[in-house]
């Protein structure tokens, strides 16, 4: 097709595309001009609900995913305009088009039995072992990130309050509280495992086996051993602890904005993903609580 040769021609020559993304542009445009050659509707003649029966077509006959049709959109949009703009169309319809909101993938989080195999895998009578133990323990009862995890200075930890000041994104600081099962851990290790550790004298709190600051890496090593260990079969990141302890503080009752100042999120935006998790979580407890809830069988 004329048009399309000299649009691709275009993107190559003139907007200095790469093939590839030619390529992409190419395939895709194809197969919209093939759905309108099928259904006897001239490409240079659409009209609204041409785009969208498309569109219905792409979702639901080929089960495609919202990502894999906004980059058909995009591609469209932007042939379209090219189109307009040389004087082939009157109107780029594809600009009164919205791209479909992105799937948004729900967080991964442990279950409470899970979390008690998992702690119960380092052994705390090694200096690694209680480190590790401590990790867990950490991430879990503070939600924070591992980045946040492995900037942590004793003079960060006030144990008395059972406090860290945690360095985020940004620059900025908060404060997090931790447990009596971390407050434990953390004075087992820092009186006997740090000290044998701790070779370079260094005020960082998580150390490598070397005695040096652990990276994010070596964290992710850590709980993909620890994993290991246990009959659980996840694909375990350090982030499904901190997705763990904003989840559970949802199914016990925490509201979302106190969740979302723990965990440090600027938005709320952010933090709503878990209502997703404890929805279903809320409507368990509702048929087994409310009275009428659930329709019960009853003996004629």
């Amino acid at each position: 097709m004329k048009e399309l040769n000299e649009y691709l021609e275009y993107l190559e020559y003139q907007r200095h595309y790469s093939p590839y993304t030619t390529d992409n542009y190419e395939r895709d445009i194809t197969e919209f001009l093939e759905y309108l050659e099928k259904e006897n509707i001239n490409y240079l003649h659409l009209e609204y609900s041409d785009i969208r029966l498309y569109l219905a077509y792409l979702k639901e006959e080929k089960h495609e995913k919202s990502t894999s049709i906004s980059r058909k959109l995009s591609a469209l949009r932007s042939y379209y305009r090219y189109l307009c703009n040389n004087n082939k169309i009157k109107t780029n319809l594809f600009n009164l088009i919205s791209s479909p909101k992105k799937e948004q993938k729900l967080p991964r989080y442990f279950e409470y039995n899970e979390l008690e195999e998992l702690f119960a895998v380092p052994d705390l009578n090694t200096p690694l072992g209680q480190r590790d133990r401590l990790v867990l323990e950490i991430l879990y009862a503070t939600g924070i990130r591992v980045g946040e995890l492995i900037k942590i200075r004793l003079k960060d930890i006030n144990k008395s309050e059972r406090t860290i000041l945690v360095h985020g994104k940004g620059s900025k600081e908060r404060i997090v509280n931790y447990g009596e099962y971390a407050s434990e851990i953390l004075t087992q290790y820092l009186n006997d495992g740090y000290k044998t550790l701790n070779k370079f004298h260094t005020d960082y709190l998580v150390l490598n086996n070397q005695g040096r600051e652990i990276t994010e890496r070596g964290v992710r090593y850590i709980l993909t051993s620890l994993i290991k260990k246990t009959s659980l079969h996840k694909n375990i990141s350090p982030h499904m602890l901190r997705h763990s302890f904003a989840t559970h503080l949802l199914n016990e009752g925490c509201d979302i904005l106190s969740v979302k100042e723990l965990l440090g999120h600027e938005s709320i935006s952010s933090t709503q993903i878990y209502t997703h998790i404890t929805n279903d979580r809320l409507k368990d407890i509702y048929l087994h609580s409310f009275p009428r809830g659930n329709v019960k069988s009853s003996n004629n």
